[in-house]
């Protein structure tokens, strides 16, 4: 795995950390997304008809709400899971805008970033 200048290589256990952190992640991802689904599906099934529009309007918030939770456990879920197909590929650590390792403590911290600090920094900035 590549490191940036100054940096200690991965060693096995280290990796197997990391890799372990984003399977647990996987796996909560997972159960969320279903019971999130589960919720959102009783929703639908208990729209009742009568509600005054504040009922409604409360109701339709909250079912939105719920939806943009799903949707942003959905889009870590595939961040995670990417990140563990580029550990299986050999491609992980490697930084996706500018090639360059992103660095060992970046990915300590953050296992399923895909740019290193400075590209990140760019692409905020934009």
């Amino acid at each position: 795995m590549p490191v940036r200048e100054g940096e200690g290589h991965w060693t096995a256990t280290e990796l197997a950390e990391v890799r372990a952190g984003l399977e647990e992640q996987i796996v909560a991802l997972r159960e969320e997304i279903a019971a999130s689904a589960v919720q959102i599906a009783e929703g639908d099934i208990n729209e009742g008809a009568g509600d005054d529009q504040a009922d409604a309007g409360a109701k339709t918030y909250e079912r939105e709400h719920e939806l943009a939770l799903a949707y942003n456990s959905q889009d870590l879920l595939a961040q995670i899971e990417r990140a563990v197909q580029r550990m299986e590929a050999g491609t992980y650590g490697i930084c996706e805008s500018c090639v360059e390792p992103i660095g060992k403590a970046r990915l300590q911290v953050f296992p399923r970033a895909t740019l290193c600090v400075t590209c990140k920094q760019r692409e905020e900035r934009r």
